[in-house]
């Protein structure tokens, strides 16, 4: 499994705790059990190959890095995202930017334009060309403004 795909299943992670509050490390426990992972792989190609162990440790310190800075995150988008109230933006969309601006600011083994483009590619297969150019803009401007101060 490449790193592209480990990053989509945890944007869908990310989506799906925001859908349905719970604790992160149960949720991904309950994912990533090997019979429960067995129904999403004939339900769903994204699930073809189970993660090996270095892809499961990123999908985990994803989901629950995001999970212990969602307010730093969700404050950030706020910030960036101009003109847009945070409750109109998608949740897609908003999983999606907390999971490029997490490693961002705490992955430094993830070049912060990998992480960026990533993002951009996955709001391409999910959303409308506007809501990519929309997250673009937003991830453009947090990076040239956060990195800037560090």
């Amino acid at each position: 499994m490449k790193r592209t795909v480990a990053r989509e299943i945890a944007v869908r992670l990310c989506f799906a705790l925001s859908e349905n509050p719970t604790d992160p490390k149960e949720l991904l426990d309950q994912v990533f059990d090997k019979e429960y992972y067995a129904t999403l792989q004939e339900e769903d190609k994204l699930y073809k190959n189970y993660p090996d162990e270095k892809q499961l440790n990123y999908i985990y310190s994803l989901i629950i890095g995001v999970y212990e800075h969602i307010a730093e995150l969700d404050g950030y988008i706020e910030k960036y995202a101009v003109g847009w109230k945070f409750g109109r933006i998608s949740r897609t969309a908003i999983a999606i930017m907390r999971i490029a601006m997490y490693e961002v600011l705490y992955m430094p083994d993830i070049p912060d334009s990998a992480a960026i483009n990533e993002a951009v590619e996955l709001v391409k297969r999910y959303e409308s060309p506007e809501t990519k150019a929309f997250v673009n803009g937003v991830l453009g401007s947090f990076s040239r403004e956060e990195l800037a101060k560090e």
